[in-house]
């Protein structure tokens, strides 16, 4: 059986928590088990849903001013780290925990965007 998006970014890290990918008009998420204190499934629905491509978008139309544009966007929440990778048809979004610093694991994410 083919490896999934979610399975190969899981792989990056053991302090990945939480994958979703919204392209297009589909949302798919996965959560690592064991997790300690996950957010609620509908919360991260409505997250993936309506904040974080609303947030990328801000970024990005200001990115397009005179930055060089946007490719992601970290926030931080005070349980887990949230980082949202702008994709050309939607978004990849990947909770850390605290103490990972999801910058070093940028370029590893989009490879394996880059691969489809």
């Amino acid at each position: 059986m083919a490896m999934t998006f979610h399975d190969r970014i899981f792989e990056i890290s053991p302090d990945i928590r939480y994958v979703a990918t919204y392209r297009g008009d589909r949302l798919d998420r996965a959560e690592r088990e064991g997790i300690a204190d996950a957010s609620s499934s509908e919360s991260d629905r409505y997250e993936e849903l309506l904040v974080n491509p609303a947030l990328l978008t801000l970024v990005k139309q200001r990115g397009d001013i005179d930055c060089g544009g946007a490719e992601f966007i970290i926030v931080g929440y005070g349980k887990f780290l949230q980082l949202v990778i702008a994709l050309p048809d939607g978004h990849v979004s990947i909770a850390f925990e605290k103490t990972a610093n999801p910058l070093a694991f940028v370029g590893a994410i989009q490879a394996v965007f880059d691969r489809t």
